[in-house]
């Protein structure tokens, strides 16, 4: 008798289990992951409850089965990941917006010397604080460091021709540092670039003076957030040259 006064407790107590799991409904939840203002392509989303996967598309749009409680981790190479426990309010959205950070990260210093604490002013070659100039600044100081001279190379236009060799190698150290901080395949799969065009738009950033400024202080956060609207506005270009 009292064995099998135990066997209805257990088959109650499953009956009561298999109940309460039908009752929990599973929903396709629709949403959008964004970083800052901007769609994320290639976005891995997992239900760590279920195990369920999906990516984001184009758009940044996705869609997988949860329930209430379940926690979804997002995650993509160059973006922190979000962990996101579902709650009853968010099951109820038409859309869910989850927006991700771009991962700081540190440049490295490259040393080029190592006994890069000898320099001329150390030496006492030149005075301390000195202004540095790279060779086409020097050359535009000595053809306007005279009165005489400054006359001279603006009658003959040299100083000007001069004043563009810096630009020209400014606009070469900011191609150097581009393609430190960006491989061709950033620009054709992550920024949907074609291939004859990347050169093309390179040079579109860096005549941005806030890409420019974002290259030279090495915020590489601030550097592929510009570049993200960058690309949106060459690829409009391009498509209206079609």
């Amino acid at each position: 008798m009292r064995i099998s006064k135990f066997i209805k407790i257990v088959l109650l107590f499953l009956f009561v289990q298999i109940s309460f799991a039908q009752n929990i409904v599973f929903k396709e939840l629709s949403g959008k992951v964004t970083e800052g203002t901007t769609p994320v392509e290639n976005v891995n989303i997992i239900n760590n409850n279920t195990q369920a996967a999906t990516v984001t598309d184009s758009d940044g749009n996705f869609s997988i089965p949860v329930r209430e409680g379940d926690v979804l981790v997002f995650s993509a190479v160059n973006l922190e990941p979000v962990k996101l426990r579902i709650t009853t309010e968010q099951l109820s959205l038409k859309e869910l917006i989850v927006r991700m950070t771009a991962k700081e990260v540190q440049l490295k210093e490259v040393v080029v010397n190592e006994n890069a604490g000898i320099t001329a002013e150390n030496l006492g070659i030149v005075p301390r604080g000195q202004k540095k100039y790279t060779p086409a600044e020097r050359k535009v100081y000595t053809a306007t460091s005279t009165s005489i001279d400054k006359l001279l190379n603006k009658i003959s236009g040299r100083t000007a021709m001069l004043k563009k060799e810096v630009d020209v190698e400014k606009k070469e150290m900011l191609f150097r540092k581009m393609e430190y901080l960006f491989d061709e395949n950033y620009y054709t799969e992550r920024l949907k670039i074609p291939v004859n065009d990347v050169k093309g738009f390179q040079l579109f950033c860096i005549d941005d003076a806030e890409f420019a400024v974002s290259l030279n202080s090495k915020n590489k956060t601030m550097s592929m957030f510009l570049i993200t609207d960058l690309a949106r506005k060459y690829l409009t270009i391009l498509g209206n040259e079609k």
